[in-house]
């Protein structure tokens, strides 16, 4: 038997419509998206995040001490007040895996449930940073007084806006999830925003011991 060459545009016009006139439209029973594609690719992200506060670190392991003559760490840290905002996110952690462990037994109501608390914690301590820059500002130690100041609200600043975009994840995805429920692809972003939560903690406790208890020290 002879082999039937067939133009692309004679099928694109065969499928275009059929014997009444209606357009047909045909779609894969499976679309072409890798398993672990989306996975791969916010690793990715996660590592060259990795990198920027990797260099925001450096940056304070130099400036951390030139206060310009002005105040350092131990009479401008409030160790308490930096501890209670720890204790936010780390608590905003936890209840993000009791959201996981809600989704992993597709109850919808829980994991929205535990989702609300996170978010709760996460404007808990965006809202404890917040008065800490207030009251360094009011004291006169803003960003423009020093090297060291300049190198601190970078750092913490670039990790607050972290958790606001975060935040602001959070509450997309809640909505998400109440109007579609916990399909497949909620559960895949739910994923990557855990991923994302637990790394800003994982940052949060290098500035806590870096910046806070060495500069105090």
């Amino acid at each position: 038997m002879s082999d039937i060459a067939v133009h692309p545009s004679a099928l694109a016009g065969a499928r275009g419509a059929d014997a009444t006139g209606t357009a047909r439209v045909y779609h894969l029973e499976h679309e072409p998206h890798p398993e672990n594609g989306t996975a791969l690719g916010f690793w990715l992200y996660l590592m060259s995040d990795c990198l920027i506060f990797a260099a925001l670190f450096a940056t304070w392991g130099v400036l951390g001490r030139n206060h310009a003559g002005g105040p350092g760490g131990a009479e401008l840290f409030d160790l308490n007040l930096v501890a209670l905002n720890t204790a936010f996110l780390l608590l905003s952690s936890i209840t993000f895996g009791f959201a996981m462990l809600q989704k992993q037994q597709n109850k919808v109501g829980g994991t929205i449930g535990w989702l609300i608390v996170t978010g709760i914690f996460g404007l808990a301590f965006l809202g404890v940073e917040l008065y800490e820059f207030h009251h360094l500002i009011h004291e006169g130690a803003g960003p423009q007084s020093s090297a060291a100041m300049s190198a601190f609200f970078t750092l913490v600043g670039t990790h607050g806006l972290h958790v606001t975009f975060g935040s602001i994840w959070l509450v997309t995805l809640i909505v998400q999830i109440s109007k579609h429920g916990l399909i497949h692809e909620n559960k895949r972003r739910l994923m990557c925003l855990s991923m994302f939560w637990h790394f800003l903690d994982v940052v949060w406790i290098g500035v806590f011991t870096f910046v806070y208890l060495m500069g105090v020290l």
